[in-house]
């Protein structure tokens, strides 16, 4: 027996997260999925980081998700306000959208840290453009458009929280 099978190594390999992926073949595919998130006891407290192209889906599934939750009136993308705060059912809401950021230290200049510490829902589209400085997403949801109407939805666990809720949710 050598050495090194006595000892622990001195860095570890994390965790590898769980994953999904899903095809949504029309809206209302993606709009079963968001029933299906709102359903979860753990996503009032949840940060959701959505990725993809323009146009794949994301401020799609985000209203699909609000609905869901119980949110009445106009709900509109935040390209330009960067953030959009929203109110279901005594449970906050915040939908980012860090598009037109070209720094990931607007995210702290903005004084989003606070939100991010407060309990509630937080969902970040484009949350790369403030990379480094966001915690991580306890559910990555990364959305490919196949054609005009279907997506692939690739779900990553990046926290033990996102792990129950992918745990959750229906394959």
């Amino acid at each position: 027996m050598t050495a090194a099978e006595h000892h622990r190594p001195i860095v570890e390999t994390p965790p590898a997260h769980k994953t999904r992926s899903l095809v949504w073949e029309s809206e209302d595919d993606t709009a079963a999925f968001a029933q299906q998130l709102a359903a979860l006891p753990g996503i009032a407290n949840a940060f959701l980081s959505l990725q993809g192209d323009l146009g794949a889906g994301k401020t799609t599934l985000v209203r699909h998700l609000l609905r869901a939750l119980g949110v009445q009136g106009r709900i509109k993308s935040p390209t330009y306000a960067v953030v959009e705060p929203h109110e279901a059912e005594s449970l906050a809401i915040w939908h980012f959208d860090f598009y037109r950021f070209s720094d990931p230290r607007e995210w702290e200049d903005a004084g989003f840290r606070e939100l991010f510490a407060s309990t509630g829902l937080k969902l970040a589209e484009w949350p790369e453009k403030a990379a480094g400085l966001i915690p991580p997403a306890d559910l990555a949801i990364h959305i490919e458009a196949l054609n005009e109407t279907a997506r692939r939805a690739t779900l990553q666990a990046g926290t033990p929280h996102g792990e129950d809720l992918l745990q959750g949710l229906h394959p």
